[in-house]
């Protein structure tokens, strides 16, 4: 039961830097004039903290392993480029909050459709009809939070 707190708690500070990293880096491109400068600039950041925490934690021999990896997982670093680039040219001209909306949209959608069909690996967790409609009244909530 511990480990469901730690994991929840990680995954809702996660969930916190999303509108925020969306807030800054949308800020930042428009200081710059163009969204792909703050993403390169984001990357790059990014990139360094991974390396560091790659090396600092002894994991990186894990990358001599990466050539062994089935190539269609590496599209989650087009995905994540996707949704930085996205997010920082959208929120500017339709509020962080509205991008943010239409992005957990996005996420309760998807992964209902992961879990139930246990794609990529995922651990099976059946769409039922209360889940379905859970997934509807999370959906809902996020819309009246943002509604004005």
């Amino acid at each position: 039961m511990q480990s469901t707190y730690f994991y929840a708690s990680i995954m809702l500070a996660a969930g916190v830097g999303i509108p925020v990293l969306a807030a800054l880096n949308a800020a930042l491109g428009t200081r710059l004039g163009t969204p792909f400068a703050a993403g390169a600039i984001l990357f790059t950041v990014a990139l360094g903290a991974a390396v560091v925490m790659l090396f600092a934690t002894g994991s990186h021999t894990a990358l001599a392993k990466a050539s062994e990896a089935p190539k269609h997982l590496y599209l989650a670093g087009l995905l994540v480029a996707f949704y930085v680039l996205s997010i920082t040219w959208v929120a500017p001209r339709f509020g962080v909050g509205n991008a943010v909306f239409f992005v957990l949209l996005g996420q309760l959608i998807s992964a209902a459709l992961i879990d139930h069909f246990g794609l990529f690996g995922a651990r099976i967790s059946p769409l039922t009809l209360s889940r379905a409609g859970g997934i509807a009244l999370m959906a809902s909530g996020v819309w009246l939070a943002q509604a004005t």
